[in-house]
């Protein structure tokens, strides 16, 4: 395994939709290993293969729970609706509030091939809506209000301890 660049928000790959994967070889399953060691060093929770220069639709998560590796993900169903917090190793230091579903459902398949159904809800809900988003070109900045930068976060958590803060 071997950490990749993470892309930035002027790298053009970042705003096309990915294409689906039409096969699961070793290449692949090497990528997503890849993925899963950049984003564990970045110190992130998900990341798309876009944000390696990947456009494959292929997603890594680990919101402390354990690995998640997603290729072909779909969202079948939303419920709900939670906002809060989010950033983006894409796009460090900026933040700001995105609207999302509070539960979904995803179909995808694993490293086996296999069509595998998650059902999530709260902060894994977030992710997995941040990082498909990912795979269609589109960042959390095109959907997020009241951004800011890292510096004006801190200040206001300092301000205000009792609020909650969802990152990703």
């Amino acid at each position: 395994m071997s950490k990749r660049a993470v892309r930035k928000l002027e790298d053009p790959v970042l705003r096309k939709k990915a294409k689906n994967v039409e096969k699961i070889d070793p290449l692949l399953l090497h990528t997503m290993e890849d993925m899963l060691e950049t984003m564990y060093e970045s110190i992130g929770v998900g990341l798309a293969g876009p944000q390696i220069g990947i456009s494959k639709r292929t997603v890594v998560i680990d919101i402390g729970e354990g690995p998640v590796k997603l290729i072909n993900p779909k969202i079948i169903s939303k419920e709900g609706s939670q906002i809060g917090l989010e950033g983006c190793l894409s796009i460090p230091g900026i933040y700001g509030d995105v609207d999302r579903a509070e539960k979904v459902t995803l179909k995808a398949q694993n490293e086996k091939g296999e069509i595998i159904k998650i059902e999530a809800e709260g902060f894994m809900a977030r992710v997995i809506q941040h990082e498909l988003d990912h795979l269609d070109g589109v960042l959390f900045i095109d959907k997020a209000t009241n951004i800011r930068k890292a510096e004006e976060i801190e200040e206001t958590e300092s301000q205000d301890s009792e609020q909650p803060k969802s990152v990703i």
